[in-house]
């Protein structure tokens, strides 16, 4: 064996190139780049050719900048049907807003009701969620009058019936305009 070789060990998973001989001992530089002692008859010669100053390497994050570079960009198509889908449903049905509404007066349901919608208007503004459908129910109208008078609060805020076909008469569709001029 001499400096330059290419070599594994025999009892381990260890290659690399021989780097120094002293006698029986053989530094060995591993693949991933460290020094190593072994005794000679614990390695294996697997090519002679490969000298130290020859031997390359490949760098893997060269190798993915290469194939990054030649990869053309995908462009993800949004469906005419998606883009009309609104982004945001919030249920205002009161069961699906607190574990149990036992003992509960209609005025602490309606409350609730109110500062969620309240808490998620004002989320997707911040978040720049443009529309929103507020799921309410027929009942006899007092939680869609109310929701309609918070909506009237805000000037950047466009309210509607939502689409028919998919939520009948009991959801309120908001749009929130994301340009809005302070003057």
């Amino acid at each position: 064996m001499e400096v330059g070789d290419k070599i594994m060990v025999l009892d381990d998973v260890f290659s690399g190139i021989v780097v120094q001989v002293n006698g029986e001992i053989i530094s060995v530089e591993t693949d991933d780049g460290f020094e190593m002692d072994f005794n000679r008859s614990e390695l294996v010669i697997i090519s002679s050719e490969i000298k130290k100053n020859e031997f390359h390497p490949f760098n893997l994050n060269e190798i993915k900048a290469d194939k990054q570079q030649n990869k053309p960009k995908k462009s993800t198509r949004v469906k005419p049907k998606e883009r009309s889908l609104p982004p945001m449903e919030v249920d205002l049905h009161i069961h699906q807003l607190v574990p149990n509404e036992k003992g509960m007066s209609n005025f602490d349901m309606l409350e609730i009701q109110l500062d969620t919608a309240k808490r998620q208007l004002e989320f997707a503004m911040r978040k720049k969620i443009q529309r929103i459908v507020f799921i309410h129910g027929v009942g006899e109208g007092v939680l869609k009058t109310e929701l309609e008078f918070l909506f009237r609060k805000y000037d950047n805020v466009a309210y509607n019936d939502a689409n028919y076909q998919k939520y009948g008469r009991g959801a309120t569709e908001v749009y929130i305009f994301q340009n809005i001029k302070n003057n």
